[in-house]
């Protein structure tokens, strides 16, 4: 069989630890064998991130921007640990939160529905969609320990030098304060993004913050959402069939909890960040969930919504065998490769993305899977497969089909 041709690259984001070592064997099984891969490669590896004093990770976000598709391998974002196992100049920023910073738009993830892996949630019967804000919040928060007592104000300095004050807190002794932001016009494209999104796969959208708290923070966010849709929205709703509509997030988790799925709930981005998170691992894993950013601008960037399996690392580093879900990794290279195909009009690079996926869910239905599925399975008699097995496994469905 002839080699599927790319004319225009993807960008190609390598990460860390245990998803790096599947990275490569994804590659090298699942899509060189089949793709003349054309990518524009950017190591986010921590150690080259610290060599280029975080440069990569903005050179990768520019990238994206150039050619329109990205694909993210999972990235460590350092604590205090990691400062000295890695010797670090400084405790870079998280890189996903550099690139949504640079892309702006909204992160979508879904779960990846298979049988034999039943929800958590007996009510759940269809996937639930997490819109995730791309920008701002704690992820570009600035913060400050306070040492004793004192006055801790926001200070707003407008150009013409005036300045306006508001309260933090009066200390009567040591603490900590944090500040944060976004801006009108992310907050716009996310609404705009929500929406857009909910009319393409004609689904229901629930936006949820804590504006009763939160009375101008929040607030904010509510009002531009309700006169976005009202203004642009409403009629295209209607005729769709499809409804908006705004809670506050304690009563959303209720509502989530007793629903059925088969909506989108759009979040801020820490909380889009956490129910993500509740969401994938309800529904079966978090190696179980697809990540695409859609910036409003026409730019993708897919990736896995999990971590960097570090303990499944440690046990890689010391020859013993691991058994890592690679599914989240696997999409998103399969949704960067349709993407691409779509940019460029290439139906082949599209089926392509279409059976290597069924190919995957069809492994995982005929009883081969990694530990974690195995362990929440209804199937009987399974087999569990080692890390770089499972993906051989899909490789022999794939060819099949091929």
């Amino acid at each position: 069989m002839a080699k599927i041709k790319m004319t225009t690259p993807l960008v190609e984001m390598d990460g860390d630890e245990m998803t790096r070592i599947l990275w490569k064997i994804i590659k090298d099984e699942l899509l060189l064998p089949f793709i003349e891969l054309n990518t524009e490669y950017y190591d986010l590896g921590l150690e080259y991130r610290n060599e280029t004093n975080d440069q990569v990770t903005v050179d990768s976000a520019e990238a994206t921007k150039k050619y329109g598709v990205a694909v993210k391998c999972a990235t460590i974002t350092p604590n205090a640990a990691r400062m000295t196992e890695y010797d670090l100049k400084e405790m870079w920023k998280s890189p996903n939160g550099t690139i949504r910073a640079i892309l702006d738009g909204t992160v979508f993830r879904a779960p990846i529905v298979v049988k034999g892996i039943e929800p958590t949630v007996r009510t759940w019967k269809k996937p639930i969609t997490i819109a995730r804000h791309a920008y701002g919040d704690v992820y570009k928060g600035s913060e400050m320990k306070i040492p004793g007592a004192g006055k801790a104000e926001i200070v707003y300095t407008a150009e013409d030098g005036t300045e306006t004050r508001e309260l933090i807190h009066n200390f009567k002794g040591a603490g900590i304060v944090q500040g944060m932001h976004n801006l009108d016009e992310s907050i716009e494209s996310f609404a705009r993004s929500c929406f857009n999104y909910a009319l393409d796969i004609k689904q229901d959208i629930w936006f949820a913050t804590k504006d009763t708290i939160s009375k101008k923070y929040d607030h904010n966010f509510k009002d531009i959402f309700q006169e976005i849709y009202d203004k642009e929205y409403d009629a295209k709703f209607k005729a769709a069939g499809i409804e908006y509509f705004y809670t506050l997030i304690d009563d959303a988790v209720a509502r989530v909890i007793r629903s059925e799925g088969g909506y989108i709930w759009a979040c801020k981005n820490y909380d889009g960040d956490v129910m993500s998170d509740m969401v994938a691992t309800a529904f079966g894993s978090l190696a179980m969930m697809t990540s695409v950013l859609v910036s409003p601008q026409g730019y993708y960037e897919y990736e896995a919504a999990h971590g960097t399996v570090q303990r499944h690392y440690y046990k890689h580093l010391k020859g013993e065998e691991t058994s890592t879900n690679s599914v989240a990794t696997i999409f998103a290279w399969t949704g960067a490769l349709r993407k691409r195909g779509e940019l460029d009009s290439n139906q082949e690079l599209m089926d392509f993305a279409d059976k290597l996926e069924k190919a995957t869910v069809d492994t995982i239905e005929s009883g081969k899977m990694t530990k974690d599925l195995a362990l929440i399975t209804t199937l009987e008699n399974v087999t569990v497969l080692n890390s770089e097995n499972f993906i051989k496994a899909i490789r022999e469905t794939l060819e099949k089909m091929l």
